[in-house]
């Protein structure tokens, strides 16, 4: 199973996937969430509602089944979280803007339910930012691109010419 971050279905929104020329992606998404493969968190939805336009609205349509909750057992994970990027010698601002970001509780949400964090982010090896990448490969949570996942599943979008 697969946790999204933000930025999976931000870039699908303004490159790769955009609603108006591939809704097939989106068709995908849906159909994987109710076959119960991919997923986000509500902290993703959080984020994503900032803004007002379409990606928002997707998102409000489908709040209810892609978006989860933190699981009742995720402390702990997040204490791990917690203290592993306080004596990681990362900044102190990276440290609070980390903190607060959704990418913090989609870790804790795949290290407590054992999912795949799918996201654009790399691993990068200086101090000035935290990246899910480099917290996944801590704690041994699988980190891939949303190509990867795509490849993985075997999704399929088939452009048809219309007959019309």
């Amino acid at each position: 199973m697969y946790l999204l971050d933000t930025n999976v279905f931000i870039s699908a929104k303004n490159f790769y996937y955009g609603f108006d020329f591939h809704p097939g992606f989106w068709d995908w998404l849906t159909h994987a969430n109710r076959e119960g493969r991919v997923f986000s968190t509500k902290k993703v939805y959080d984020e994503i509602c900032q803004q007002e336009d379409q990606l928002n609205r997707w998102a409000s349509a489908h709040k209810d089944g892609i978006f989860l909750g933190p699981p009742k057992d995720f402390d702990d994970q997040l204490e791990c979280i917690t203290d592993y990027v306080i004596d990681g010698n990362f900044k102190p601002s990276a440290i609070e803007e980390f903190l607060k970001a959704a990418d913090y509780y989609l870790i804790a949400h795949a290290l407590a339910k054992h999912f795949k964090i799918v996201t654009h982010e790399v691993p990068k090896s200086r101090k000035g930012k935290i990246k899910i990448p480099q917290v996944c490969q801590e704690f041994a949570v699988e980190c891939l691109t949303p190509f990867d996942m795509l490849r993985r599943e075997n999704a399929r979008f088939v452009w048809k010419p219309d007959n019309g």
